[in-house]
């Protein structure tokens, strides 16, 4: 008896210990999922791999805006992120190579330095692999790399800054894509009335600013994906945006829309039958991420309509009256997230939730448009 006394009191003792480890795991995953708070914007994250110097950063603005870089040199990045446009396109999916249109919406570049993954479904994990995707993409810059590469050398000023830049001999194609991530990472806009009043001006938001803070944070939470300084947590979800027209009236955007289809390794059932944009599936191949696009930043978003993957709302108030709706209906509707419910906010709420997001903007960057340098000759190879 004593012994089986002992046994049940060590045996107490372990189950108390499991259950202390548990609450301590439970307690710590809880925190690990609290949203981020919002907070000013802080200086972008730099890569020791490309960094940021001013001739660098000179050097990616001629590139971003030199069509040469594509495959008919009728296109250059700043064709589809417009500096008036918001560093956008103001259409609902951006423009193609010549002869094609694009499928999905034109993000901005603005704060596009803070991101972990770039695209709509994540697809580049640096801003020099999405410049090097972009440029090559069949229905964006359609380049291919030796002709590209090929031009830059008959350019004696681009021969001249990438070997100041980067000690080139002949300038080399993956270094003009380190020169235009570093530009678009100076592409950053932190100067607007949150981060003001975030920094503890009170007066830089209005009142119905200070209610539509309110609601983001409470009723209408929408910190639950658009948290941090960033206001997105960068992950993926259904929230059940419509499908685009286009797919159903515009016969060059059916091509492409089949050609993606096709190009992404969808099986043979899912080319014949998928209607939308399957988003994060056509890198998991997982059937839960049918449907599922990056939480985008809110950041900058005055300046960028129209909204969602494929320009479905037109401007802001389409937004968070979508969200108060709970929502859409895609062709997803299994991987639809429940965090996405009717909120019931009243029309007022609606215009409070809309003045707070356009606080988040500030004024629009511009730049001067550069100058393109000429081709010439190509000297004796001895030089």
């Amino acid at each position: 008896m004593k012994a089986m006394g002992r046994h049940n009191f060590l045996f107490g003792l372990v189950g108390l210990a499991v259950f202390g480890l548990a609450f301590v795991t439970l307690v710590r995953v809880g925190l690990a999922e609290e949203n981020p708070p919002l907070a000013p914007l802080g200086p972008p994250p730099e890569r020791a791999d490309n960094p940021i110097t001013p001739e660098k950063v000179e050097l990616g603005k001629m590139l971003f805006f030199d069509t040469r870089l594509s495959g008919d040199t009728s296109i250059a990045c700043v064709s589809c992120h417009v500096p008036d446009q918001g560093w956008a396109f103001a259409d609902d999916v951006s423009r193609g190579y010549q002869g094609s249109v694009h499928w999905r919406n034109s993000q901005s570049i603005v704060n596009s330095a803070y991101y972990a993954e770039l695209d709509w479904a994540g697809a580049a994990t640096s801003l020099e692999s999405q410049a090097a995707s972009a440029a090559s993409g069949a229905v964006a810059g359609n380049g291919e790399a030796d002709m590209m590469e090929a031009r830059l050398a008959f350019i004696p000023e681009y021969r001249e800054r990438f070997r100041d830049v980067f000690g080139d001999r002949w300038p080399q194609l993956r270094n003009a894509w380190q020169a235009i991530a570093a530009f678009e990472r100076s592409l950053v806009q932190r100067d607007t009335d949150f981060d003001l009043f975030m920094n503890g001006d009170r007066t830089a938001l209005t009142e119905a600013q200070k209610r539509g803070l309110a609601l983001f944070n409470g009723p209408a939470n929408c910190i639950e994906c658009h948290n941090g300084p960033l206001l997105t947590d960068q992950r993926y979800y259904n929230i059940g945006v419509p499908r685009t027209q286009r797919w159903l009236e515009d016969g060059l955007a059916q091509i492409t829309f089949r050609y993606e289809q096709y190009s992404k390794g969808v099986s043979e059932a899912f080319y014949r039958t998928l209607k939308d944009d399957a988003g994060l599936y056509y890198r998991t191949k997982q059937n839960g991420d049918l449907g599922k696009f990056r939480t985008p930043s809110l950041r900058y978003t005055a300046h960028t309509a129209p909204y969602m993957h494929n320009g479905a709302f037109s401007d802001l108030r389409q937004v968070v009256e979508f969200y108060n709706e709970g929502g859409g209906d895609n062709d997803f509707r299994a991987t639809k997230t429940a965090l996405i419910s009717p909120l019931n906010l009243t029309d007022d709420d609606v215009s409070d939730l809309v003045a707070f997001l356009e606080s988040l903007s500030g004024p629009e960057l511009t730049v001067e448009t550069p100058s393109f340098p000429d081709y010439a000759p190509l000297p004796a190879l001895t030089e």
